[in-house]
C-alpha cells in the first residue's frame, strides 16, 4: 500500500487525461492497461534535473569578480610575478570549491531528509485486487483506497464508506474533507480543477497526493503524472534560478573595479613617463597597482562568510540548498507564510468547552494528553467539571479515532511523541477527555460497548452511535455540526437553551473554532438503529476546536516587525480561521489598515488591485501564491515565503528565498526551497535572517577595509612624487603589502560576530549599491588617514635620514592593519580570535620582509632601527584610531 506521506514520484514523462471507459467493476485487463501505460506514461512527475559538477564549477567561475581575478592573473603573469598569480589562483580554487561542495552537500542533505520509500498503489485488474507501484496507475484504472493511504492519481469515487481525505497539502486546508458518491443525475463529469478556493465543491473528486485519514473508497483514475492536480502545480516549478541581491551587487561592483582598474594602469603609466622613468620600471608598477586595487581575497571572504553562515544556520536548525541564499535571508523585507504547521502546531487541539453550566478552557499542546480544564482562569471543579467530563465522555464514545503514545509511534509527532490515528478533529476530543479525567477510551470500550452505528456524512454532518449501558438500557451519543444537532428534530430541550447554544456556537466560530455539538440520551429495551435514535436527545454542550498556533509564533512575528519584515499570511484555509490565527499572533499591527481578509475568489474576480496592500489572503490556490509573491517582488521587494504543501511549491520557487519545512514539509516543498527549516519552526526563520544580515555586514566591513587600503596605495603612489619621494613603493612591495592585508587579515574578517543592533534596524533597500548608505564616504575618509599617515612618516624618515622607503612600505601596511582592528564592532570581544591572530601573523610576515636576508633581497627593503618601527607603529594606531572613530557612522548605519 502507498503509505508515503507525499505520495510523489518523480520522472520527465507527461500524461493526460483520459476517460474510464474499459473499466468496469473488474477494472482493466491487464494488457490494456499496459497499453494505456505506452500511451500516457508513468504516472510520475518531472524531476527537477540534477546539476552535474561541472556545471556547477562553470556557475562559479562565471562571477564577475571571479571573472576580474582571471584578468588579474593573466596580468601577473605578464610581469613574470608568478607567485602572485599562484596565490590569485588559489584564492579562485577554493572559493569555486567551497561553493560547489555546500551545493552538492545541501542537495544531499535534502535527499537524506526525504528518505522516500517507493510508493505503490492497490488496484482491481481482471477482477482482481494487485497492488502495484504508483507509477503504474493508469487513467481507467480501479483504485482501492484504505485508511493512511496515498490516492495515487486523480480520480472519481464510485463508492465510499465514511471517507475522509486530508488535502492539506495541496490546498492548505487544516481540516479533513469528507468525500461520497453525489446522488445520481447530480456527479459533474470531466476532470475538476484543484481550485483551493472552493475545495469542497465536488465530493466525488480525489486528488493524486492526498491522503485517506478515515473510510474506505473506490475510484476510477481519470488523470496521472503531469495531468494530475499534483503535476499541474509541479509544472509552475520550471523556472530557472532568480540571482540574489548579493550576486547584483558584486556583479555591479566587479564592472565597476575592472573600469578603475584600467583607469589606473593608464594613468600611472602616462603619470611615470612623463616624469622620465624607464617604461619597463613604469609597466610593472601599473600592473602591480592595478592588481593591489581589485580585492582578490573578496570572493574568498564572501564565500568564507556564506560557508560559516550556513554551517551556523545548520546548527540553529536551517538547511541552507543554495549557498547566495545565506546573504538574501539578510535582505528579506517580506516574510510571505502559510499557516497550517508554520503558524500552527498542524494538530487539532480543543481548546474551549461549552455547556449549560458554562464555559470552560483546557490547557495543553498537541495530542500528548496532558493538561487541565480551567474556568476563570482556576482548575475547574463541582458542576462545571463534572458536565465537561459528561460531554467529552460522549464525544470519546462516538469517536473511532486513536491516540497512540510515543512508544508505539514515535516519529510522527516529533515533539511529544503522541500520534492521532483516524480523524483529527476526533482525535483531539479523545485528548481532551483525558485531560478532563474521564475514563481511558479501552475502559469506556468495555463499559459501554458499542451495539450499531451512523457515520458521518457530507449531507447529515453528524454521527451517532449506540452503547449497551452496564444497566441494559442503551446510550446513544450524537456529535455534529451545530446546524446538524441543534434541531428540535434531534433535542427535546426548551427553545432558550437551544438558542443560547446556537448563538455561542456562532461566536465560536467567528473566532475561527471549528464547532462540534454533543447530545446523548438514554433508551430502554433492546438496541435498534443508530439512525432511528436521533431524536428526544440531551443537549451535553459544544467543543471549540482549531490549530492554535505554535507558542513561539506571536514572539517571532513580533521579531520580524522590529527588524522591519512585514509579515503576509497566505493560506488555503478559511477565511475565518486565517483571521483568527493571524489576530492571535499579532500579525497585525494595532489600528492598521490592513486587516481585510482577501480570498482567492476576490483575486479571481480583480477585485484587488494591488495585493501589497493586504495582510491576511484565504482560500488561495497555488497559481495565486504565485502571483502574491510575484507582486511583491514587482514592488521591490525581496520576499521569503514559506511553506510545506505540494500547493506552495510554485510560490517557493519564485520567491528570492523559498523556506520549506523539513518534517512535515513535502518533496515538492523542499525540492523548490533554499532554505530547508530542520525543526519546521518559523523563528529559525528569524535566526537565519540575522545570519544573513551578518555575513552582509562582514562583506560590506571588508569592502571598506580593502578599498580604503588599495586607494591609499595608489594615493601613495600618486602623491609621493610630488613630495619629493620619487617612487615611493617598489611593485614586490605593493604585492606584498596586498597578500598580507587582502589574505589572512581579509578572509579573516568573513567570520566576525553579528553587529549588536543588527535585527533593530530595517532590511536594506534591494536597490541600494553594495558600497551604498555612507560606505563609500567612509572608505574615501580611511584612504585618506591611512595615506597622509603613510606619507608623513615616509618624510619624516627621509628628514631623519632613514632609509625612507622602507618605512613607508612598513607604516602603509601597519596602517591597513590597525584599520582591520578598529573596524571591529567590539574590540576586545573574545569571538573570532581568527582576527587578531591574523593581524598578528600579517605583523610577523612584514617583519620577516626587513628582516629575512632572502626577502629583504627579493623586496628591496632595509632593516629599520627602533626609531623606525616607532614611525610605522603610530601609523597603526591612526589607522585603528579613525576606523574607530568612523565606527559612530558605522553603528548608525546598522542601527537605521
Amino acid at each position: 500500500m502507498n503509505r508515503n506521506r507525499t505520495g510523489e514520484a518523480v520522472s520527465p514523462h507527461r500524461t493526460d487525461t483520459a476517460p474510464a471507459s474499459g473499466a468496469g467493476d473488474t477494472g482493466l485487463s491487464h494488457e490494456e492497461a499496459a497499453r494505456r501505460l505506452t500511451r500516457y506514461g508513468p504516472n510520475e512527475v518531472a524531476a527537477e534535473r540534477s546539476v552535474p559538477p561541472y556545471a556547477r564549477v562553470v556557475a562559479q567561475l562565471r562571477d564577475p569578480l571571479i571573472m576580474v581575478l582571471l584578468a588579474a592573473i593573466a596580468l601577473t603573469l605578464a610581469i613574470g610575478d608568478h607567485a602572485d598569480s599562484v596565490v590569485i589562483a588559489l584564492v579562485i580554487v577554493a572559493n569555486t570549491t567551497v561553493g560547489v561542495v555546500q551545493e552538492i552537500r545541501a542537495d544531499q542533505a535534502v535527499a537524506a531528509l526525504s528518505a522516500l520509500s517507493a510508493p505503490s498503489a492497490r488496484v482491481r485488474r481482471d477482477g482482481a485486487e494487485t497492488e502495484v507501484p504508483s507509477s503504474a496507475v493508469v487513467p481507467g484504472d480501479v483504485l482501492l483506497l484504505g485508511e493512511g493511504d496515498i490516492v495515487p492519481a486523480d480520480a472519481r469515487l464510485t463508492h465510499a464508506s465514511s471517507l475522509l481525505i486530508d488535502e492539506s497539502m495541496l490546498t492548505g486546508e487544516s481540516v479533513p474533507v469528507d468525500k461520497d458518491v453525489p446522488p445520481r443525475g447530480q456527479d459533474s463529469p470531466g476532470q475538476p480543477e484543484p481550485d483551493a478556493a472552493g475545495p469542497q465543491q465536488d465530493t466525488a473528486a480525489l486528488r493524486a497526493g492526498t491522503i485517506v485519514v478515515r473510510g474506505r473508497g473506490v475510484a476510477l483514475a481519470t488523470a496521472t503524472g503531469k495531468a494530475s492536480a499534483l503535476g499541474r502545480i509541479a509544472e509552475l516549478l520550471d523556472t530557472r534560478p532568480q540571482t540574489t541581491p548579493l550576486q547584483h551587487r558584486l556583479a555591479a561592483l566587479g564592472r565597476v573595479l575592472a573600469l578603475v582598474t584600467l583607469a589606473l594602469c593608464l594613468l600611472v603609466f602616462a603619470l611615470g613617463l612623463v616624469r622620465g622613468t624607464a617604461l619597463g620600471t613604469m609597466a610593472v608598477t601599473a600592473i602591480s597597482l592595478a592588481v593591489a586595487a581589485v580585492p582578490e581575497s573578496l570572493p574568498a571572504v564572501v564565500t568564507l562568510a556564506l560557508a560559516l553562515g550556513a554551517r551556523r544556520m545548520a546548527v540553529r536548525h536551517a538547511l541552507v540548498r543554495r549557498l547566495p541564499a545565506v546573504e538574501t535571508l539578510g535582505s528579506v523585507s517580506v516574510l510571505a507564510t502559510d499557516k497550517t504547521g508554520t503558524l500552527t502546531e498542524g494538530r487539532m487541539v480543543v481548546e474551549r468547552v461549552w455547556t449549560p453550566q458554562g464555559e470552560a478552557d483546557l490547557t495543553g499542546s498537541g495530542y500528548e494528553p496532558l493538561g487541565e480544564v480551567r474556568v476563570g482562569g482556576q482548575p475547574a471543579g463541582g458542576r462545571e467539571l463534572a458536565a465537561v467530563r459528561e460531554l467529552l465522555t460522549a464525544a470519546a464514545l462516538c469517536n473511532d479515532a486513536e491516540l497512540r503514545p510515543p512508544s508505539e509511534e514515535p516519529s510522527l509527532d516529533a515533539e511529544s511523541g503522541w500520534a492521532a490515528l483516524g480523524d483529527p478533529m476526533e482525535a483531539a476530543l479523545l485528548t481532551a477527555a483525558v485531560k478532563a479525567g474521564c475514563e481511558d477510551r479501552r475502559t469506556l470500550q468495555r463499559r459501554y460497548p458499542r451495539t450499531d452505528e451512523e457515520p458521518f456524512d457530507s449531507l447529515r454532518k453528524r454521527m451517532t452511535t449506540l452503547h449497551r449501558a452496564p444497566d441494559r438500557a442503551v446510550l446513544v451519543c450524537l456529535k455534529g455540526a451545530p446546524e446538524a444537532v441543534l434541531d428540535h428534530a434531534v433535542l427535546d430541550e426548551p427553545e432558550a437553551l437551544v438558542e443560547v447554544a446556537r448563538r455561542s456556537a456562532a461566536q465560536l466560530a467567528a473566532q475561527g473554532f471549528r464547532v462540534l455539538a454533543v447530545a446523548s440520551g438514554l433508551r430502554a429495551g433492546t438496541p435498534g438503529r443508530a439512525r432511528d435514535a436521533e431524536t428526544g436527545l440531551r443537549l451535553l454542550g459544544l467543543a471549540a476546536l482549531s490549530d492554535p498556533p505554535k507558542e513561539a509564533a506571536a514572539r517571532t512575528l513580533a521579531d520580524c516587525r522590529a527588524a522591519g519584515i512585514t509579515a503576509v499570511l497566505i493560506t488555503g484555509d478559511h477565511p475565518a480561521t486565517a483571521e483568527a490565527i493571524a489576530d492571535r499572533v499579532g500579525l497585525l499591527d494595532s489600528g492598521t489598515a490592513h486587516g481585510r481578509v482577501v480570498t482567492g475568489r476576490e483575486l479571481a474576480a480583480g477585485e484587488v488591485p494591488d495585493p501589497t496592500e493586504v495582510r491576511i489572503f484565504a482560500r488561495t490556490d497555488p497559481k495565486q501564491k504565485l502571483d502574491i509573491v510575484e507582486a511583491w517582488r514587482a514592488h521591490g521587494h525581496v520576499t521569503a515565503m514559506t511553506g510545506d504543501g505540494v500547493n506552495d511549491g510554485p510560490a517557493l520557487r519564485h520567491a528570492d528565498i523559498g523556506v520549506a519545512m523539513g518534517r512535515r514539509g513535502t518533496e515538492v516543498a523542499r525540492q523548490a526551497a533554499d532554505l530547508v527549516l530542520t525543526d519546521d519552526e518559523l523563528s529559525t526563520v528569524v535566526a537565519a535572517v540575522e545570519e544573513g544580515r551578518r555575513v552582509y555586514d562582514n562583506i560590506r566591513r571588508f569592502l571598506l577595509y580593502a578599498l580604503a587600503g588599495g586607494t591609499a596605495e595608489i594615493l601613495v603612489m600618486l602623491l609621493g612624487p610630488l613630495l619629493g619621494l620619487s617612487l615611493p613603493l617598489r611593485a614586490g612591495q605593493i604585492l606584498w603589502i596586498n597578500l598580507l592585508t587582502h589574505g589572512l587579515t581579509g578572509v579573516a574578517m568573513g567570520a566576525e560576530p553579528v553587529s549588536p543592533g543588527a535585527m533593530r534596524r530595517p532590511p536594506r533597500p534591494p536597490g541600494q549599491h553594495v558600497l551604498g548608505d555612507g560606505l563609500w564616504q567612509r572608505m574615501l575618509f580611511l584612504a585618506a588617514v591611512v595615506t597622509a599617515g603613510s606619507l608623513m612618516a615616509g618624510l619624516a624618515a627621509r628628514t631623519m635620514d632613514l632609509p625612507w622607503q622602507s618605512v613607508l612600505f612598513l607604516s602603509l601596511l601597519a596602517a591597513q592593519l590597525g584599520v582591520v582592528l578598529g573596524l571591529r564592532d567590539r574590540l576586545l570581544t573574545r569571538e573570532n580570535l581568527y582576527l587578531p591572530a591574523a593581524v598578528a601573523v600579517s605583523a610577523g610576515l612584514a617583519a620577516a620582509a626587513l628582516y629575512v636576508p632572502f626577502l629583504r633581497a627579493v623586496l628591496h627593503t632595509v632593516a629599520l632601527d627602533w626609531t623606525g618601527i616607532a614611525l610605522a607603529v603610530a601609523a597603526g594606531g591612526l589607522g585603528c584610531v579613525a576606523a574607530r572613530v568612523g565606527g559612530r557612522g558605522r553603528r548608525r548605519w546598522s542601527s537605521t
